[in-house]
């Protein structure tokens, strides 16, 4: 049976006291959105709906150049969950499958999660994913016998006796698309909140004698975001993941605490990722690196066998092939350096090609950039580029080449030249001595 998920993410989020919608708050430099929207694809669904409200339109301009076959369906006014899942399922009038309701607003639901509930739903009429809160506060109440859900008492409706349950709601729900919809249209705004409640499809399904189930999940799955010290404390939590994660695949780190990731951080196995380390969003290494202290890499992707740092920083565009050395307080971006080249410290290298086998000198730059627009360098294999070399691109340095340390390049070397271009030293007999006398007297003046 296909399956559909819908993505709630209409609300303002007044808690985050910020101008910005609430899933577009980040972790692991993605929106909370984009973890939803990860959750939902692990599963494969026939379509992904996402209904909107507050901010919509700052929404669909991050995801406009994205990849991701998302839909998005408008909730104009906010009655509630149960208002923005009807919304949503209006625009799945030809479908005949199962609906998994998630939360825009709930970041780390797993794919193992995703298919337990997809597998449930396809033999119970709804399903409720819930867990055993430490803390129970503010969340909705699952009221239960044995495997059986009775009903979701919503924390502002709950009795005595239902508050001091610690089985909560963790707002997602997956059953027959035809029967979610059905359900909706018979609720109503009876409660404190005058909200048209998802959750209220559970009592109205077991009125009708069907079957509704739910499932445990851990804790930290379902945790919601709803103020900026939650949202600390799932940026804590994801890293924590995504540590675990890393040493579980064979990626050595010397200290995991100090290493940060983004959400689709890829690394290799038996590469070493020093302290301090920050990997940006897009950012791909292959085996057996090396990342060395306080290196910061974003939008680059890194061959084998590659070594970089330390305090190296590597801005997107960046493309390393295997065996390149990118050493300390060298800075690189939109470049493609070949096999076994190395970029060894104190340089900024932007708009580049490098060849094989070639060495860029301490200090070396290339000027990319006139005031109005960037302009490419391409250096060939084999070539030497001493230390303090300004390269004034556009340029091209041909295979074998070399430059003498301390030139500023303005014209293309052709292949196994040798490149001077500074100015004749001149010595002055005595001028050291005469010019510090000279400068001495116009102190004392």
């Amino acid at each position: 049976m296909d399956t559909a998920v819908i993505i709630l993410a209409a609300g303002k989020g007044t808690r985050m006291n910020s101008s910005r919608p609430k899933v577009l708050h980040e972790v692991g430099n993605f929106p909370l959105i984009s973890h939803c929207i990860k959750t939902a694809q692990s599963i494969n669904p026939q379509k992904i709906l996402t209904v909107l409200g507050h901010g919509r339109t700052e929404i669909k301009n991050v995801f406009k150049n994205s990849d991701n076959s998302i839909e998005f369906v408008i909730q104009e006014a906010q009655l509630g969950t149960g208002h923005a899942v009807s919304v949503a399922i209006e625009e799945l009038s030809d479908f005949d499958g199962n609906v998994i309701v998630l939360f825009g607003d709930t970041p780390f639901v797993s794919a193992e999660t995703m298919r337990k509930i997809e597998t449930r739903s396809r033999r119970a009429d709804l399903v409720v994913l819930g867990f055993h809160a430490p803390d129970p506060s503010g969340y909705g109440r699952l009221i239960t016998n044995n495997n059986e859900l009775l009903k979701i008492v919503e924390h502002k409706d709950a009795n005595d006796q239902e508050l001091a349950l610690n089985l909560c709601n963790s707002g997602v729900m997956a059953g027959s698309s035809l029967l979610i919809k059905k359900l909706l249209k018979e609720l109503d705004r009876d409660n404190k909140n005058n909200e048209l409640y998802l959750t209220d499809c559970v009592q109205l399904a077991k009125a009708k004698g069907l079957n509704c189930s739910y499932l445990v999940c851990e804790p930290k799955e379902a945790l919601g975001i709803n103020s900026l010290e939650q949202l600390s404390l799932a940026e804590k939590r994801f890293q924590e993941t995504a540590r675990t994660l890393a040493l579980e695949i064979g990626i050595h780190l010397v200290a995991p605490e100090t290493v940060f990731f983004s959400l689709d951080t890829e690394i290799g196995r038996d590469t070493i990722v020093e302290p301090n380390v920050i990997f940006g969003p897009g950012v791909k290494v292959g085996n057996g690196c090396t990342v060395k202290a306080f290196s910061y890499l974003e939008r680059c992707s890194v061959s084998h066998n590659c070594s970089i740092g330390p305090y190296a920083r590597l801005r997107p565009g960046v493309d390393l092939s295997e065996g390149v050395k990118i050493g300390n307080f060298v800075e690189i971006k939109n470049s493609k350096v070949a096999e076994n080249s190395k970029i060894n410290h104190l340089s900024y290298i932007g708009d580049t090609e490098i060849g094989e086998n070639s060495n860029i000198g301490a200090g070396t730059i290339t000027c990319n950039y006139d005031g109005v627009n960037k302009h490419k360098t391409v250096i060939g294999e084999n070539v030497f580029i001493g230390s303090n070399t300004m390269l004034v691109a556009p340029l091209t340095v041909g295979n074998n080449s070399m430059t003498g340390s301390g030139s500023v390049i303005t014209k293309d070397i052709p292949a196994d030249n040798l490149a001077i271009a500074r100015a004749m030293q001149n010595n002055k007999n005595g001028g050291a001595k005469k010019l510090r006398a000279l400068l001495r007297n116009k102190k004392i003046k």
